[in-house]
């Protein structure tokens, strides 16, 4: 029990310090593509940090499961590499003896890694989805980004604006230039509010500013200064597809949705927990090492067993929702082909580590001859 204990701290710690490296490495990768996006105007800049949480929920799942996986690798790694397992194995104990304390440290992560896959995980995904569509839905000109070009909705109309205040209510230094019969029409002026009509439109109020009205190409061009000049800013009436992405569905609703693009979703989400099951299983006759050498290709074959094993995973659920294969076929032989590639590591470590039991030691130095001495007896 001692030694439980122990495994399971050290287990604890590993996990501690590789979920932060991983973390903080998705949570930058995130926040990148979402401040990209911010910056181009395809989301809110007050959106980024809940459009991050949603992000880094999605992505909790694959990271609990490499996690998982490595700081038990890791361990059991650092064992042989110690000369822990030589005096394991020679005190009469199987490594089948690991599954126990590997076990009680991993089952509350698979719980977790199916709570966020089959619950959470689809939360954050419909949550980002409604923030996509109420951006989608605000009026053209609070969707500009200062210092950036911005089309309309209606696609005749281009905004520029040098800044903006009060979400974009108050824009600084505005062009607009609206494309219609009557030719080319550009507004420039030095303020402009954005203010509701008791009917219900919208109406951009520029303030001191100059309209020009001409074809280009022509010297028929009218100029005109004025102090105040309102134009009606169009709202986007067009809504998004009413019907909801997979991934953004919950579990209940995709079991009781029938079409093929609902069971490759749930094939995807049933399996998360049962990767990181199998691969914690998988690490402990993995993590063998010669103590004589490095440990780093260990490592390097986890990351590739994860990936490929993902990507398996990944195929499996695009086959299913081509329809070329049912789901009661796809999601389980992956999984029983890992669980005896587990079994037959499993076996093959134990005939191999049996070489270390007392018996065969003692039964070894009897063979031994040294120089000049008897057989030992």
């Amino acid at each position: 029990m001692i030694f439980h204990r122990a495994l399971q701290r050290e287990m604890a710690s590993s996990a501690g310090a590789a979920f932060t490296v991983l973390f903080t490495i998705l949570l930058t990768w995130a926040l990148m593509g979402i401040l990209g996006k911010a910056a181009g105007g395809k989301v809110a800049s007050s959106d980024v940090v809940a459009l991050l949480f949603f992000a880094m929920l999605n992505y909790l799942p694959t990271v609990l499961i490499l996690t998982s996986f490595i700081s038990v690798l890791a361990v059991v790694t650092r064992s042989y590499r110690d000369s822990e397992m030589v005096v394991w194995f020679a005190s009469g104990l199987s490594l089948v003896r690991w599954v126990r304390p590997v076990l009680m440290f991993g089952l509350p992560i698979v719980i977790m890694t199916g709570a966020l896959s089959l619950f959470a995980a689809p939360w954050a995904s419909a949550k980002s989805a409604a923030f996509a569509q109420r951006f989608e839905k605000r009026e053209d000109l609070k969707k500009v980004s200062p210092g950036q070009f911005k089309e309309s909705s209606s696609t005749n109309r281009v905004f520029f604006v040098e800044g903006a205040t009060g979400e974009a209510t108050v824009v600084q230094n505005v062009f607009v230039n609206t494309v219609d019969k009557n030719g080319n029409t550009i507004v420039v002026a030095k303020e402009g509010v954005i203010e509701q009509s008791p009917e219900g439109g919208s109406f951009l109020v520029l303030k001191n500013g100059r309209r020009y009205q001409g074809t280009p190409g022509q010297a028929d061009f009218r100029t005109m200064e004025f102090e105040r000049y309102s134009m009606r800013v169009a709202n986007k009436v067009a809504a998004l597809d009413p019907i909801m992405s997979s991934d953004a569905l919950s579990t209940a609703e995709l079991i009781a949705r029938p079409g093929n693009d609902a069971r490759a979703e749930l094939l995807y989400r049933i399996s998360a927990p049962i990767i990181c099951l199998l691969l914690l299983l998988l690490a402990i006759p993995l993590g063998f090492v010669n103590p004589r050498a490095g440990s780093s290709a260990n490592l390097i074959i986890a990351l590739l067993i994860f990936f490929t094993y993902n990507n398996l995973v990944r195929l499996a659920e695009h086959s299913v929702s081509q329809g070329k294969i049912s789901f009661g076929v796809a999601w389980w032989p992956l999984h029983l082909i890992t669980l005896l590639c587990v079994v037959g590591m499993f076996s093959w470590r134990l005939n191999v580590n049996h070489l270390y039991h007392p018996r065969v030691l003692w039964a070894t130095l009897k063979r031994i001859r040294a120089p000049g001495q008897a057989v030992v007896k």
